[in-house]
């Protein structure tokens, strides 16, 4: 029965999705709905793109491991993304009117480096598409009581994604996003006051995981402890600015009082509400002991669905499957569009740059339908793989090759073509130095990229310059008025 309202489910966000992609005329409604987005709209998708499978699933693992300072990397990071965005990025790049980020790296740096931030950004989400891939397996694997496998439960849960993202784009993908939000936060809500009350109160959940300093945050006070510590909190919180789906919520506003604000609002809560996932955890520990311990030794990840499925009502059951659902499906569609329509924009365009509206509108579509083949292989070859690693490790890609770029091209009018080259060359080849040598074990791969991306682009840009800086003219969106 619960299997069955599942598909239902999947059934009427699909219904919803292909509803909203009648608004879809052109690219520009595929890719940032038009820029026609009100506020409670930009909160509710970047809200919804955040709490993902990692959310529900892989922090709550990570937070009965090591605690709060094992969970700086999200939701503390990524939500303080979110909020980093409003203040000092959204306005500056709404105001340029531009289709994705690296149109932006074009027009500041030119084609080399509009190219090369394209395929880094691109990169980093195969991991977070996986690891909401890799969730939809896990909930109809444990649904079905195995009889669903988990590759299989996979192919079912892209198939569902890819029913309105391929059609809608961006206006399905903020559509089904304020639904999802709505069953989201009632559904864990409703479950962690539930789960509180079976565990003798709220009170006593709060006295167990200070019993077993889980609110621990800070690190000690040792060097490696501390460069780690801070490395962690960068990856997503800087990793994630330079990134499309980020980009695509705040250009889909249709002020920028809502690109601005959207963000900040939706951080603040993604951050407060990460607490009730972990909230349940503990919870889980006090209502069933021994099979909590048990399951932490196998897979965390399977915790709390189990605490569902063995000890709650139905009614619970489905609030809490609806609740994971929505996260994982609200994060997954925005994770397959932000690569496709990058892809198509930056990378395909400059093979046919007179092509018409409507044929870059069927390429996105066609890139969306390959790059979902191409995750779901990826996923399920990682099979195994944790999820909250899967979506951590994809950020260290554009922390060190796009973030110093970005952020030096808006705030720093000395950047230079050469000197974004210089940083991308020489954050990557530090990142890979230390992963490939021991180095990585005495000091963080990720902040080593970024410090080497930061002396590339000022040695880059303050030296004689050998590279012509090159600007290309903007392309005017086909926005549709109404």
């Amino acid at each position: 029965m619960l299997l069955t309202l599942v598909f239902v489910y999947l059934l009427i966000t699909i219904a919803i999705g292909l509803y909203a992609a009648r608004r879809v005329k052109n690219t520009t409604d595929f890719a940032i709905a038009g820029r026609h987005l009100p506020l409670y709209m930009i909160v509710t998708t970047t809200f919804a793109t955040w709490f993902g499978s990692e959310t529900v699933l892989g922090i709550p693992a990570k937070f009965i491991e090591g605690g709060l300072n094992g969970v700086v990397e999200d939701p503390f990071g990524a939500g303080t993304c979110l909020i980093l965005v409003g203040l000092f990025f959204a306005g500056k790049l709404y105001r340029m009117t531009l289709l994705t980020i690296s149109d932006y790296y074009r027009e500041r740096y030119g084609r080399t480096i509009e190219v090369a931030c394209s395929l880094i950004i691109m990169l980093s989400y195969l991991g977070w598409v996986s690891a909401q891939v890799t969730a939809l397996g896990l909930v109809f694997n444990v649904l079905s009581g195995g009889a669903i496998g988990i590759s299989m439960g996979m192919v079912i849960g892209v198939v569902s994604i890819l029913a309105y993202t391929l059609f809608g784009g961006m206006w399905s993908v903020a559509v089904t996003d304020f639904i999802q939000v709505i069953i989201l936060v009632l559904g864990l809500a409703v479950i962690a006051v539930f789960a509180g009350n079976m565990a003798g109160g709220a009170d006593k959940v709060v006295a167990f995981a200070v019993s077993k300093d889980l609110f621990k945050f800070w690190p000690e006070p040792n060097y490696r402890d501390m460069v780690f510590f801070f490395a962690a909190a960068i990856t997503m919180m800087l990793g994630s600015i330079p990134q499309q789906d980020v980009f695509q919520r705040v250009m889909s506003a249709n002020s920028v009082k809502a690109a601005t604000r959207g963000p900040v609002i939706g951080g603040a809560a993604y951050i407060l509400f990460a607490f009730v996932p972990m909230f349940l955890v503990a919870s889980a520990l006090l209502i069933m002991p021994t099979e909590t311990a048990e399951l932490l030794k196998d897979d965390p990840q399977k915790v709390l669905p189990t605490l569902v499925l063995q000890k709650m009502p139905f009614v619970m059951q489905v609030l809490f499957f609806g609740a994971l659902l929505s996260a994982i499906k609200s994060t997954a569609s925005a994770t397959l569009l932000a690569p496709s329509v990058t892809f198509t924009e930056n990378i395909w365009r400059q093979f046919r740059p007179s092509g018409s509206d409507r044929e870059n509108l069927l390429t996105m579509r066609i890139t969306v339908l390959l790059f979902s083949v191409a995750v779901l292989a990826y996923a399920i070859r990682m099979q195994g793989t944790p999820i909250y690693e899967l979506v951590s490790g994809a950020y260290q890609v554009p922390l060190v090759g796009a973030f110093v770029p970005l952020v030096c091209g808006l705030y720093w009018k000395r950047a230079t073509t050469q000197g974004a080259m210089a940083s991308v060359l020489l954050g990557i080849g530090t990142w890979l130095l230390f992963l490939a040598l021991p180095w990585g074990e005495a000091f963080p791969a990720q902040l080593a990229g970024v410090l080497a991306s930061f002396v590339g682009m000022l040695a880059g840009s303050l030296a004689p310059q050998w590279v012509t800086d090159t600007h290309t003219p903007h392309r005017p969106l086909a926005v549709d008025p109404a």
